[in-house]
């Protein structure tokens, strides 16, 4: 199967070079990309810049993929991930004693992968994610959470083979001045529909972090489907 995906960036990147990348991104080092331009257009002016939304065809021939986004996964297999990854992450009485218990129990190993599909937790989301581990928001809220303000997914190209199977096709300008404010909107977008989703009354029967953790509650219960 091919798919055309794009990754923005200030730079035009004909070449995208194996082991480059911050350690520190959400899934770790690769190259981050999207089936959406508009999104990439958006990360690509994330400092205020131009830049451009380089476009390239994948071939998934012959390539291992993890979808975090499918049945097989949860949220908090998602969540695992950037606990393992991201450095900063809010401080309170529970957050670290949660953060580690959903590594401990629901990070899954993804070295064997050459692609990794999942949520991109941009600064909204991010914010969502924290406020589940500090026990501010159920489990159901965070759901309902990712799926605000057209997140979209990202394709994660971790492997020298995966490298290998993506293949420069072009590239679209992407203005600062139009492209800043279009990200600057969707954040404002998500927050706003996420202080809605988080004031509605919670279901009875929501799970929260400390439910999860009081009850040891691991990968791969039913509860958390």
């Amino acid at each position: 199967m091919k798919e055309i995906v794009y990754h923005g960036s200030e730079k035009i990147i004909e070449k995208p070079e194996y082991g480059l990348g911050s350690l520190h991104n959400d899934y770790g080092r690769g190259f981050y990309c999207t089936r959406e331009v508009e999104l990439a257009k958006e990360w690509a002016c994330s400092k205020g810049n131009d830049g451009y939304a380089n476009s390239y065809e994948l071939d998934y021939s012959g390539l291992l993929v993890i979808n975090l986004n499918s049945d097989d996964y949860s949220i908090l297999n998602w969540l695992a991930l950037l606990a393992e990854n991201r450095t900063y992450w809010q401080q309170g009485s529970i957050s670290k004693e949660a953060k580690d218990y959903i590594k401990q129990n629901f990070l899954i190993d993804t070295s064997g992968y050459d692609v990794i599909i999942g949520y991109r937790a941009d600064d909204s989301y991010f914010s969502f994610a924290q406020d589940f581990v500090s026990g501010t928001i159920s489990l159901g809220k965070l759901s309902e959470a990712m799926r605000l303000g057209r997140l979209g997914e990202q394709i994660v190209l971790k492997s020298k083979k995966a490298f290998e199977c993506i293949k420069y096709s072009g590239n679209e300008l992407a203005l600062a001045e139009e492209y800043s404010i279009k990200k600057a909107n969707r954040d404002a977008l998500a927050r706003r529909a996420y202080r809605q989703t988080k004031a509605a009354s919670a279901d009875i029967n929501d799970i929260y972090i400390l439910d999860i953790m009081r009850e040891g509650i691991k990968n791969g219960d039913p509860r958390l489907r």
